[in-house]
């Protein structure tokens, strides 16, 4: 389940159920999912389909829905139902264009998938600090660069997208992370305890510090800064478990 704005993903979340996935997605960011556009994974029934309808929503994408969801959404005025039918494999090999001043960019889609991480602190990461690392890298090739991503149990905690440098997608994600909190009243953000992903290397250790106090325990990036010994000493003195992917993800 994930909550796009401007093509963005403000808020990603999974679950056993559509719903209980739709509203772990918008406690990511309730604000910025107004207007937004909704795409999920499995068909849609009608309790998803109410639960979506409460705010105002775009566009709402799905494999299928059921009679009673579509009911749901054809009581929506200004909102569209997009049924795609089978999902292609992301994994696809294919072009991306991109139009420019007098010509076009062609390069070759982000189709990498990840293969086996390399642990680079005196502390690895716990079983559920992997699946949050991976968790939250997935989520971050989808979102713009600079991007940073807090993750917590399958859900997004706070997304920090397209900035002009890694520490304040740093300091946005993790901002959006406590307004959310605040908004829901927990009793602390969802940073606590999380993993965080970059989709590309550190360049300083303070986009990595940033992560720190917020509360991230786990880190994954793709590595390969001249400053790599820099960010590891601190993650190991802030006794962080941090992975390198050895690929990153770059979206523009």
């Amino acid at each position: 389940m994930v909550i796009v704005k401007h093509a963005n993903p403000c808020g990603v979340a999974t679950a056993d159920t559509l719903k209980a996935a739709y509203l772990e997605a918008l406690a990511c960011d309730s604000v910025s999912a107004f207007g937004g556009i909704i795409a999920v994974n499995r068909k849609l029934d009608r309790e998803t389909a109410e639960a979506m309808a409460g705010i105002f929503t775009e566009v709402v994408v799905a494999p299928d829905a059921d009679a009673d969801a579509r009911a749901v959404f054809a009581a929506k005025k200004n909102l569209r139902l997009l049924i795609t039918g089978d999902l292609p494999d992301p994994a696809r090999p294919g072009l991306m264009l991109k139009s420019i001043a007098g010509g076009m960019l062609v390069q070759s889609r982000d189709n990498g998938r990840l293969g086996e991480l390399k642990v680079v602190t005196k502390r690895a990461p716990t079983e559920q600090e992997l699946a949050d690392c991976r968790f939250a890298w997935t989520v971050a090739k989808h979102v713009k660069s600079n991007a940073i991503v807090y993750a917590k149990g399958g859900s997004t905690a706070g997304i920090g997208a397209g900035q002009m440098n890694r520490l304040e997608s740093a300091r946005i994600a993790a901002w959006k992370a406590k307004d959310a909190a605040d908004k829901a009243g927990w009793a602390q953000p969802r940073t606590i305890d999380s993993a965080v992903a970059s989709d590309a290397f550190f360049p300083f250790a303070d986009g990595l510090l940033a992560a720190v106090e917020a509360g991230a325990t786990a880190v994954i990036q793709p590595g390969g800064s001249i400053r790599d010994d820099e960010v590891i000493a601190a993650a190991d003195e802030a006794g962080l478990a941090m992975v390198f992917t050895g690929m990153r993800h770059f979206r523009h």
